[in-house]
């Protein structure tokens, strides 16, 4: 069963950093590009970024670009996303899935921006 776990969520302060990871089962994880997409309330679901298999290469949403960093550790089936300077507008679910997808979403991790 494909499976992702997302953690690392948080209430942060505007200009404050936060590590997020996601823990990804039931399929070869090397071989697939991966992502982070979050969602805030009311909103579509958004990319926010991707890596390569990998790793050598990534891609970022134009809000997210010089502040977040997506990186992959294939010996634990893991990715994470490293978000800098978080702001306000950052509030969001935020969750990993494969490119192209597999499985169902995860339950996603919680991060709040606010004074």
């Amino acid at each position: 069963e494909v499976q992702f776990v997302e953690s690392g969520g948080g209430l942060v302060q505007p200009g404050g950093s936060l590590r997020l990871s996601c823990v990804a089962s039931g399929f070869h994880f090397s071989l697939y590009y991966m992502r982070w997409y979050r969602q805030a309330p009311g909103k579509e679901r958004e990319l926010v970024a991707g890596i390569s298999t990998g790793g050598e290469r990534t891609v970022y949403g134009d809000s997210v670009r010089g502040r977040f960093v997506i990186s992959r550790d294939n010996t634990r089936s893991m990715i994470f996303l490293q978000m800098n300077d978080l702001r306000p507008e950052d509030t969001a679910l935020y969750y990993c899935m494969p490119a192209p997808p597999r499985g169902a979403w995860g339950q996603g991790t919680q991060v709040t921006v606010s004074p």
